[in-house]
């Protein structure tokens, strides 16, 4: 059990801190309009949601597709809940569409990466 514990414990930490991040108040991000030109924001949801993905089937002790396909899944749910919480409970936070779309690519190159890595043709 101790061994499980562990290796989870990256992937939980950062769905903490992608928590924290995601629910600040929208007044508490810098307004510049050379993010808005690069798409900062959605380069930001891609690497959160990668990286979450990532962790999640790195700390699997069973590593099969079938469990990395149901881990992207349950990160992209993760990452819709979290548009209608800012939508609906954080001030001068919205819901962007765009970020769901950021989420999903994030949560598919997790995956892929995730079974590029782990998983043995």
């Amino acid at each position: 059990m101790k061994k499980i514990t562990q290796s989870v414990i990256p992937a939980i930490l950062w769905l903490i801190i992608s928590t924290v991040l995601l629910t600040l108040p929208g007044t508490r991000f810098p307004k510049e309009d050379w993010f808005d030109k690069i798409g900062f924001d959605k380069w930001i949801h891609i690497i959160m949601f990668g990286l979450l993905t990532w962790l999640w089937c790195m700390g699997l002790k069973q590593k099969t597709k079938k469990r990395f396909y149901i881990i992207a899944l349950l990160c992209l749910l993760y990452g819709i809940s979290m548009e209608f919480v800012q939508r609906y409970c954080i001030p001068f936070r919205s819901f962007d569409p765009g970020d769901i779309v950021a989420d999903a690519i994030g949560c598919l190159s997790g995956l892929i990466f995730s079974i590029k890595r782990y998983i043995k043709k």
